[in-house]
């Protein structure tokens, strides 16, 4: 006799990243033409130099980095990315306005718990960043599929009509995961007003912000203007990720802006599934803040130079259309006749390319999942884009 197996866990699908690494198990990939794998949006490399020496001497030399520290996070951190944020977007933001999560990940699951519970919805753009879908899925949370089209923009006239007496947030990620698209300020302000209007929150995850190519602390560039709002807390809450802009990934180190009262809310989350923050994941991300401004400015601009190569080869490739592009991701539309779950096992085994097809971004009623991609680029370099292109270009479905 199997042991109890709670429905809502097993009507969520399998970890999508998790499933294309199996993909690889029996494969061997030669020297001549080894592995491109653009299915995970993940740094490789490690922290700069600074930053894991600042990690060693905390480890070594800081006796209160091993303890439980506080559930909402260093008071410290909370001040630095308080300051930061509202200097970056122009408005205020209050250190008691701010909670450090185990990544942005997290983030997302605490916020949701505060918010929605079985039988509520929440509407998600689609195609949608798989991990938002899978946790509503376990708490028994509808999700309402909100559509963006060719664009990948979505609509704000469309999301009114899906929302229902049972909808709790509309969450939208930009630049978007996994369609690598900024969405521009005024629509982020029309989704602002549509939720402030109907009672609901807006949800609002800059994890990839930092490569946006309209954010630029250097030049006081921001892709929004939310924060300028003085009853901005009052509908806004807001998701970052310190995994990307400074290589923190194993660190997990994530941020929730959001009104006091609310984070009172997710305490009692964060408490009950990891009590607090890594602390020495913490310690990075300040000491980061405070360091690393110019070298995550060419952080930002290598990836830029990559989004550049990616609408470049693509607009070269016949057949292949190129439906967004930005940050870590492109998204894009493939010419074949076949799906692309069994397109993507083919360019695995015919031409070491691993991506992710779109049918894992999209809800099994919206057809078009079987003709994309997701291309994770932010660990290619020129040299490997390139060669990804000349795969491609040889490939036939």
């Amino acid at each position: 006799m199997s042991l109890p197996l709670n429905p809502a866990m097993a009507a969520t699908f399998p970890p999508p990243v998790m499933e294309a690494r199996r993909w690889l198990e029996g494969i061997a990939f030669g020297l001549d033409r080894p592995l491109i794998n653009v299915s995970q949006a993940a740094p490789v490399d490690s922290p700069p130099l600074g930053l894991r020496q600042a990690l060693a001497d905390a480890a070594l030399n800081d006796p209160q980095a091993h303890l439980y520290g506080p559930v909402l996070g260093l008071p410290a951190l909370r001040e630095e990315i308080a300051a930061q944020w509202s200097a970056a977007y122009g408005g205020t933001i209050l250190p008691a306005q701010v909670a450090v999560t185990q990544g942005c990940n997290q983030a997302f699951t605490a916020v949701m718990s505060t918010l929605a519970g079985a039988g509520d919805e929440v509407i998600l753009p689609t195609p949608w960043y798989f991990n938002h879908k899978m946790w509503l899925d376990m708490q028994g949370v509808t999700t309402v599929p909100l559509p963006t089209g060719q664009g990948l923009l979505p609509d704000p006239e469309r999301a009114a009509a899906l929302i229902g007496p049972r909808t709790r947030a509309i969450a939208l990620v930009s630049p978007n995961n996994p369609g690598g698209v900024e969405y521009p300020a005024a629509l982020v302000t029309a989704f602002r007003d549509l939720c402030r209007a109907h009672g609901i929150a807006l949800i609002l995850d800059e994890t990839y912000r930092d490569f946006d190519s309209r954010h630029s602390p250097a030049t006081g560039g921001r892709p929004h203007d939310l924060f300028t709002d003085p009853d901005w807390d009052d509908v806004l809450i807001h998701l970052y990720s310190f995994s990307k802009a400074y290589r923190l990934t194993g660190h997990r180190v994530g941020a929730i802006v959001a009104a006091s009262a609310r984070l009172a809310e997710v305490e009692k989350f964060l408490d009950t599934v990891a009590i607090c923050p890594s602390q020495l994941g913490q310690i990075g991300a300040l000491w980061g803040m405070r360091n690393l401004r110019d070298w995550v400015e060419g952080e930002r601009r290598e990836i830029l130079a990559r989004r550049a190569a990616m609408e470049g080869g693509f607009g070269a490739l016949e057949g292949w259309r190129l439906l967004g592009c930005g940050a870590y991701f492109a998204y894009v539309e493939h010419p074949f006749a076949a799906a692309s779950p069994d397109i993507a096992r083919r360019l695995v085994r015919e031409e070491a390319v691993l991506m992710l097809p779109g049918t894992m971004f999209q809800p099994d009623t919206h057809p078009e999942g079987a003709r994309q991609f997701r291309i994770a680029f932010a660990n290619v370099d020129a040299t490997g884009i390139a060669e990804m292109f000349r795969r491609l270009a040889r490939f036939h479905g």
